[in-house]
C-alpha cells in the first residue's frame, strides 16, 4: 500500500490524544475492537500495526480537522526532539502544518496565533499567527537567490558559486542588509525577534527549543568543539515544538526588531558555533550593524500566515 505511513502503539495512541476521545470512541473511529487500545498504547513501538489499521489511522488523520492535526504535529515533535526517530520524523514531514514555499521551496510550518512566554522574566505575550522556516537559510537556497538576482556572492564562495560541500549548511558571511534583501527577493520577511523567540521556545516558554534541561549536546556551540557549521538536519533533537531546526547554536541568526535606539542595529537570535552554550537560550538578546558580516551568522524567513 504505497504511501501508507507505518503506524504502531505509539503514534495511535498520541492520535487519540491529540483527537482528545475515550478509547472506545477512538476505537469506534478507526474501526477495531475497543480492547485493542489499551492493547497498542501498553505494547507502544513493539507492535506495528497491521495494514489496514494503518489506513484507517491515515484516514482519520487525514480527515481530522486542523486543530487535531496540529496538536498531533506537537506531540510528534515533543517526540522526535526526545530522541531520534525516523517515524516520527516521517509523520513531521507529512504534517498538513507545514509548506513548502513557492519562490525559494524552502520547507516552512505554521506557529500558533496565542500568548508565549517570552524575555528572562517570561513576559507574557500575544503575537498573530506567522509560518517560519524550518531550517536556516543555506548554501544552496542564497545560491537561487544570487543567480536570480546578481546579487554578491558571500566572500567564503570560491569564484562566486556555492561550495558543494557547503550546500547544506546555513549561509554565511551576510549582513541584515544581504538577509533582508533575499527576504524581498523571495516574498518573505526577517522574523521580528518575538516571533523568532516564540518559534523557538513554544506557547509555554521553554528555556531551550527541545525543553528545559541545559544540553550543549543538541546544538552546534563552542563546547562541541566543531569549528564550523554543519549541516541544517545534523540536531534533530534539538527540534523545537513548532518543528523548527538550528534555533540554538550553529548560527546567529538575523532578525528584523532593531534595537530599540534606533542605532542601525538589529536583534541576533539563537548563538553559534563559535559561542559558549550560556549564549544560545532564546529568551537572550544580542544585536549588530546592519552592515556587520561574519562567519557564524546568518538568517532565516517567515510569512504571514
Amino acid at each position: 500500500m504505497e504511501g501508507v505511513l507505518r503506524w504502531t502503539g505509539r503514534e495511535a495512541e498520541l492520535l487519540r490524544l491529540a483527537m482528545r476521545r475515550k478509547q472506545k470512541d477512538f476505537a469506534h473511529l478507526v474501526g477495531v475492537n475497543p480492547r485493542q487500545i489499551p492493547r497498542w498504547k501498553s505494547r507502544g513501538e513493539s507492535i506495528e500495526l497491521e495494514l489496514d489499521n494503518q489506513a484507517a489511522l491515515d484516514t482519520a488523520l487525514a480527515q481530522a480537522p486542523l486543530d487535531v492535526q496540529q496538536r498531533f504535529a506537537a506531540l510528534m515533535t515533543e517526540r522526535a526532539a526526545a530522541q531520534h526517530d525516523e517515524r516520527a520524523e516521517e509523520l513531521l514531514r507529512r504534517s498538513p502544518s507545514s509548506r513548502r514555499h513557492p519562490v525559494d521551496g524552502k520547507l516552512m510550518t505554521m506557529v500558533e496565533a496565542g500568548i508565549y512566554l517570552s524575555g528572562p522574566d517570561n513576559r507574557s505575550v500575544w503575537l498573530e499567527p506567522f509560518v517560519i522556516d524550518i531550517y536556516p537559510t543555506t548554501n544552496a537556497d542564497y545560491e537561487l537567490f544570487v543567480l536570480a538576482t546578481n546579487h554578491r556572492p558571500p566572500q567564503h564562495w570560491p569564484d562566486g558559486r556555492c561550495p558543494a560541500a557547503l550546500a547544506t549548511h546555513p549561509v554565511v558571511w551576510v549582513s541584515w542588509l544581504d538577509a533582508a534583501e533575499y527576504a524581498r527577493w523571495a516574498g518573505k520577511s526577517l522574523p521580528t525577534a518575538r516571533q523568532w523567540e516564540k518559534a523557538a521556545r513554544g506557547p509555554h516558554g521553554r528555556v531551550y527549543p527541545w525543553g528545559d534541561a541545559p544540553t550543549a549536546a543538541k546544538a552546534n556551540v563552542a563546547e562541541t568543539q566543531i569549528g564550523s557549521t554543519t549541516p541544517v538536519t545534523r540536531y534533530q533533537s534539538g527540534v523545537s515544538p513548532c518543528g523548527a531546526f538550528d534555533l540554538c547554536g550553529n548560527v546567529w541568526e538575523w532578525c528584523a526588531t532593531e534595537e530599540a535606539t534606533g542605532n542601525g542595529r538589529f536583534h541576533l537570535k539563537g548563538s553559534a558555533f563559535t559561542s559558549p552554550f550560556e549564549r544560545a537560550a532564546p529568551s537572550l538578546q544580542n544585536a549588530a550593524a546592519a552592515s556587520m558580516k561574519d562567519n557564524d551568522t546568518g538568517f532565516r524567513c517567515v510569512t504571514a500566515a
